[in-house]
């Protein structure tokens, strides 16, 4: 255990906070770095709490408002940052003056943010991740995790294939919070885990209900798939390679389009509650803009970059940016607004 590293994890709401939380509880060195002033006061006066399954444990906690960095003076050996994507390019702006030369960065995040990590901090500092958590937070200081550290796990790899010493840290650290395994390809096993999320992400959130009983809505699993294999196809016209996630191993990958049913299959299975509600849902209860461009939207964009359209991702994002702009509100009703439009570009 490299007890001797600082690490530091910026933005700790139910996910960075959770898996902060192992870390500390294995003895290593952990500062909290948050822009929510509530929770930051409730963590400093009473911990951080944290309901899992089985049990309930309450971590004391070493909690900086966001604002303090510039009054940080350690440098970290490993950062971990667990913000929304949309904040991940000033994010990386913001932690430059607590880095050192060999420092590491690790977004513990969905979505492509890895070159923005690289463009802003360097390639032989940036780490990509992949993660399975589940994991909720309603109030300041309290996470409800619904998949403990047995059943959570991690890849993460090198941006530029250098620093394997770095890398064997980083998944040295992050074994406190589950299993973890080191990818040659970053860059495929992100995409991976983007095509497990954008059939779940955006269209469950749509309807307003947790995963489970969207999935179960007329025609929503039609959408859902479809748009999970124009990712697929996507990918594949980019060039990623289709790699094993979730336990599968390589024969397991379909040589075709069918990968990607197979991953929400897998979503459906291990990962998901009856009332396990994604991130994006929980951001628009919570009156927050959502991450609609880290999954349809950059679907849509990437396809566009190509040349193409991605009609049922286009749709599930048109749907999304009206209720961003408050023209709707996530509810059961939407599905069917979204299979009737879905099924007007299927004929």
């Amino acid at each position: 255990m490299n007890q001797e590293l600082k690490i530091a994890v910026v933005g700790t709401g139910a996910n960075g906070a959770s898996i902060g939380a192992d870390m500390i509880e294995a003895g290593h060195d952990v500062t909290f770095i948050e822009q929510w002033p509530a929770h930051v006061e409730a963590m400093r006066e009473n911990g951080l709490t944290v309901h899992m399954p089985d049990s309930t444990r309450n971590t004391q906690v070493r909690a900086y408002h966001i604002c303090q960095v510039a009054e940080l003076r350690d440098k970290f050996d490993i950062v971990f940052i667990s913000v929304k994507t949309y904040d991940s390019r000033w994010i990386c702006e913001l932690i430059k003056p607590v880095l050192h030369e060999k420092s590491l960065v690790v977004g513990l995040q969905n979505g492509m943010t890895i070159d923005d990590y690289a463009e802003i901090l360097g390639a032989e500092r940036t780490v990509g991740a992949v993660l399975g958590i589940a994991a909720n937070m309603y109030d300041p200081g309290v996470v409800v995790r619904q998949i403990p550290p047995s059943g959570t796990w991690f890849t993460v790899g090198s941006y530029d294939g250098s620093n394997p010493e770095g890398i064997d840290q980083v998944a040295s650290v992050l074994r406190a919070a589950g299993t973890v395994e080191v990818s040659q390809d970053i860059r495929s096993s992100k995409w991976m885990k983007l095509i497990a999320n954008i059939p779940e992400m955006l269209p469950s959130a749509l309807v307003g209900l947790p995963l489970m009983s969207a999935v179960q809505l007329e025609g929503m699993r039609e959408v859902m798939d479809a748009a999970g294999r124009e990712a697929y196809r996507l990918a594949e016209d980019l060039g990623i390679t289709m790699l094993p996630i979730f336990g599968k191993t390589i024969d397991e990958v379909p040589a075709d389009d069918q990968y990607a049913v197979d991953l929400l299959d897998a979503v459906l299975a291990s990962y998901s509650l009856p009332d396990t509600r994604v991130a994006v849902l929980q951001d628009w209860e919570k009156g927050r803009r959502a991450e609609i461009d880290g999954f349809s939207g950059y679907i849509v964009t990437k396809r566009r970059e190509l040349g193409g359209s991605a009609p049922v991702n286009e749709i599930i994002l048109e749907m999304a940016e009206r209720i961003e702009r408050g023209e709707l509100t996530p509810n059961p009703e939407n599905a069917s607004l979204l299979v009737k439009e879905f099924m007007a570009i299927s004929d």
